[in-house]
């Protein structure tokens, strides 16, 4: 089970999903592709095309490799024809074009994982979900995939993956996070993605804003619990907003940071309106100072 998950996922952004087997990370894929719905809380801004290749791909399906592949294009709206010349080349590009007529439950473990990544980028999708998608893959397959991944994040699409080699697109990724207890942490060495319009999955329940202001000339630290969403503050420093589960863990690592920054204000977020304070900043009843640390 997940809880407190606050996710941003910027396009032209590849993200990388870490953590111990059985933590969630094929569950947190799930909800990003829309295959499970939460509990609590939402995802907004889901790109209209979305494509998910999972850890087991349904190999039992009554089609051929390539009327699957041409039967996925047409329900994302590609013609017959164009869904069909798309096929060929997916299937050609990862060494499976020998199988084009090959019914679906007649092959190999290997070209079945062909065919699945093959369909998550027939339509070239905005989001791109792969969990695992390299294992049992053959070595040119797993580099055509690597290809494949860079070129959709060059086009503008948003990749989230999972691989169980820690060297996997080691050098392309932007993001790093690892699910711990039942959080999801930014993992050393993360770093920012560019702004844009996101996706993004938002955590229920409660939330927090930490107002900080750092030594002239510092910069925040890499990998802040929580990833907290932050904005310029009034009066100088940084907003920084968490789901209220990261809070503590958020304020000792600025207060532990080298040198540590001053914390101005901890607030809970409301859940409706802000109300308007003076000079029209937004206001809250529960803000309250607090001391900096000795």
């Amino acid at each position: 089970m997940l809880r407190g998950v606050d996710l941003d996922l910027p396009p032209h952004t590849l993200v990388r999903i870490e953590g111990a087997n059985g933590t969630g990370k094929s569950t947190l894929l799930r909800l990003l592709a829309g295959i499970d719905a939460p509990t609590e809380g939402r995802i907004t801004g889901r790109g209209a095309r979305t494509a998910y290749v999972p850890e087991r791909f349904p190999a039992a399906l009554p089609f051929t490799a390539s009327g699957y592949l041409v039967h996925l294009g047409r329900i994302h709206g590609l013609r017959t024809s164009e869904a069909a010349d798309r096929a060929r080349s997916w299937l050609a590009r990862f060494g499976a074009a020998a199988h084009a007529r090959t019914p679906l439950p007649e092959l190999s473990k290997g070209t079945s994982q062909k065919v699945a990544v093959a369909q998550a980028f027939l339509a070239e999708p905005e989001l791109l979900i792969l969990d695992e998608a390299w294992t049992g893959l053959d070595t040119a397959a797993r580099d055509e995939l690597d290809r494949a991944v860079a070129e959709r994040v060059a086009a503008g699409a948003t990749v989230v993956f999972v691989d169980h080699d820690p060297r996997r697109l080691a050098g392309a990724v932007a993001a790093v996070f690892r699910i711990e207890g039942d959080g999801l942490l930014a993992a050393p060495g993360a770093r920012a993605a560019e702004t844009g319009p996101r996706a993004r999955i938002e955590a229920a329940g409660p939330r927090v804003r930490i107002e900080a202001t750092g030594p002239p000339g510092a910069v925040l630290p890499a990998a802040l619990p929580g990833a907290p969403e932050h904005a310029p503050a009034a009066g100088g420093g940084v907003r920084l907003t968490v789901p209220a589960a990261h809070s503590d863990a958020l304020l000792r690592a600025l207060l532990t940071a080298h040198p540590p920054w001053h914390i101005r204000q901890v607030a809970a977020v409301p859940t409706g309106p802000e109300r308007p304070g003076p000079h029209g900043a937004a206001t809250d009843p529960c803000d309250h100072p607090t001391p900096e640390a000795p």
